[in-house]
């Protein structure tokens, strides 16, 4: 059984949390501080982390720096604060989702299985590799290269180049990307696509001024240009 770890300082919520995930087949651990939680992450490699922001010892997104530095574990943080700056800022850190404390208990099982089922394996028979230019993206096996050199993305990153690969030169809005890559069930900001974009820039080594695989739309949203070299 897959297995998540719920790391958060109150007690209340490491119960209810675990209480609602066992209930749907889970396998649960958990950890009251960052630094405790961030050891058993590294060492049980779990299959998705719920991680609160506001821990004793290692804050939260200290303890998301640290995890994506050794590899991209699915995280969705846990937040008290209710202003955006915390939510956009574990996001451009790695998080691939976000609550905002109180939450129902049901809400966090069903981001939980969202985001579990994003990262999952393909549906069946073997899907083509879709080739741009230099880049090329096997959605078999997950791997993308960039004039044969890997390439390493979150699945978030995987997922949203995978989508504007599908069709390049197509206008994707960002809605329509929400929907393609985080779920009809997402009710986050729509700026996530915009955070998402710019780490994929980053490490295509490619410019939003003068781009050479994403080019932004103003006002619209986002295509895969046509013609890459």
């Amino acid at each position: 059984m897959p297995t998540i770890l719920v790391i958060d300082d109150e007690p209340s919520v490491r119960e209810i949390a675990g209480a609602y995930l066992e209930r749907q087949g889970f396998e649960v651990r958990t950890a009251n501080d960052g630094a405790d939680g961030l050891r058993i992450a590294l060492e049980l490699n779990p299959a998705l982390i719920v991680l609160d922001i506001m821990l004793p010892k290692i804050n939260g997104l200290d303890v998301l720096k640290q995890l994506r530095l050794e590899g991209h574990i699915p995280v969705l943080l846990l937040t008290a604060r209710g202003d955006e700056f915390d939510r956009v800022l574990g996001l451009e850190l790695g998080a691939d989702d976000y609550l905002t404390k109180p939450f129902s208990p049901r809400e966090l099982v069903a981001r939980v299985k969202a985001i579990l089922r994003r990262g999952g394996a393909s549906d069946g028979g073997a899907s083509v590799a879709l080739r741009h230019g230099a880049l090329r993206l096997d959605p078999d096996t997950r791997e993308v290269t960039l004039e044969g050199q890997g390439i390493e993305l979150s699945t978030l990153e995987f997922n949203l180049l995978h989508a504007l690969m599908r069709q390049p030169g197509r206008v994707y809005q960002r809605e329509e990307l929400i929907a393609s890559v985080w779920g009809s069930d997402f009710t986050g900001v729509d700026r996530v696509v915009d955070v998402h974009i710019a780490g994929l820039r980053r490490k295509l080594g490619d410019d939003a001024e003068r781009p050479r695989f994403l080019a932004t739309v103003r006002g619209v949203g986002y295509r895969l240009l046509e013609g890459t070299l």
